[in-house]
């Protein structure tokens, strides 16, 4: 996988993390709300997965967010992010 990719995904999972400590929630609570496995959680936070659309859209559910407003800044993040 490429740099630019890693960047992305690491961007992702500090968004979906930040969301997750914002609620007070553990991954495995998050795991339930968006029927997820609490390491698939996991993996998306540590920039490891890529979440597919459907993942994507049951994680923002689970944030209670849209797909959009989760994905809001992510092009600055990944900006920031090393």
């Amino acid at each position: 996988m490429n740099q630019s990719k890693k960047k992305i995904l690491r961007a992702l999972g500090h968004l979906v993390r930040q969301r997750r400590t914002a609620l007070g929630i553990s991954q495995e609570e998050l795991g339930l709300r968006a029927n997820l496995d609490r390491t698939y959680i996991s993996g998306v936070e540590r920039g490891v997965r890529n979440p597919s659309l459907t993942a994507l859209t049951s994680l923002a559910k689970g944030l209670d967010l849209t797909v959009s407003n989760l994905l809001n800044n992510l092009e600055i993040v990944v900006e920031n992010i090393e």
